[in-house]
């Protein structure tokens, strides 16, 4: 992590504190259901994408209290997916983050509510933020539906990479899946700090081009430790995309190459933003911690 910016790094600080604000506490009824909410919601995790708020944002001078909401409504969307992607209808895993998951914790019912309000929260934490102007809000809000819904967000995504299971791929259709299903929520990620910062065209732009190679780097890096790191690593079953013929990048193009391609994102990234120059460092060791992670 950088030094110079080591309070915009450790997100998960300043997140965890919202994110409490912003959930309703566990004894508050219906009990079960925000207690579910809250297992999922703090039971570890990177807080990777609300560091990218609070990355970008920086970029253009603006503080963590205006950024703080929106990085939060960015968590609690990807502990929604998350819960939803475990349940047995989709992935039926056991593990994540290290610890049960919510179905398992709890109940598939109370795990399916527990995403539905982490996401209706997620919206409401954005309307509701009264250091942002309306009209700003309203766009932030549109674009994080664009990101987790359909045709081109999350939810369209986790459809595409359903029905690819078992069947033959190629790299676009790869591409496709995962620029919708990983990468949109961490695009949003990005450009919503551009948003508050009131990004010009070109600067905006940048940061979008950057967004979307990050958001495959992402998934690449993430194919690849599936493939070769063992579950107390992950945090999550190890092997899962191969047991369900996933179409993945190490699926289709093995260990090696899958790394290389990484390499070749990253640069693509890199370059994405060059022209923003010293000011998109963070954005860049972003994008570099994404390569060299190991869970």
């Amino acid at each position: 992590m950088l030094a110079s910016s080591v309070h915009y790094f450790s997100a998960a600080e300043f997140v965890d504190e919202a994110l409490d604000r912003l959930i309703p506490a566990a004894d508050v009824e219906p009990k079960r259901l925000h207690e579910a909410m809250r297992w999922s919601t703090f039971a570890g995790g990177k807080r990777f994408r609300p560091m990218l708020v609070f990355a970008s944002g920086k970029l253009f001078g603006i503080k963590i209290p205006r950024l703080l909401n929106t990085a939060a409504a960015v968590e609690m969307m990807h502990t929604f997916s998350l819960i939803h992607d475990d349940l047995p209808a989709m992935d039926n895993d056991e593990l994540r983050r290290g610890k049960p998951t919510c179905h398992i914790k709890f109940d598939e019912a109370t795990a399916i509510l527990a995403g539905d309000g982490l996401q209706t929260l997620a919206f409401k934490a954005i309307s509701d933020d009264e250091l942002l102007d309306a009209s700003m809000r309203l766009r932030l809000v549109s674009e994080l539906a664009a990101a987790t819904g359909t045709p081109t967000g999350m939810v369209a995504g986790q459809q595409l990479d359903i029905e690819a299971e078992g069947r033959e791929v190629d790299d676009m259709g790869l591409e496709a899946i995962h620029r919708a299903k990983t990468g949109a929520l961490i695009r949003f990620s990005a450009i919503a700090g551009a948003i508050i910062g009131s990004a010009d065209e070109a600067e905006f732009a940048a940061i979008e081009r950057f967004a979307d190679r990050l958001g495959l780097l992402f998934q690449i890096t993430d194919d690849v430790l599936d493939a070769t790191k063992s579950s107390e690593v992950l945090g999550k079953t190890a092997g899962k995309d191969a047991a369900m013929a996933k179409a993945t990048y190490v699926s289709i193009h093995g260990v090696e190459e899958g790394k290389r391609i990484a390499e070749q994102t990253f640069n693509d990234a890199r370059d994405a933003i060059a022209s923003l120059g010293s000011r998109a460092d963070d954005l860049v060791e972003i994008a570099r911690m994404t390569l060299l992670r190991s869970s």
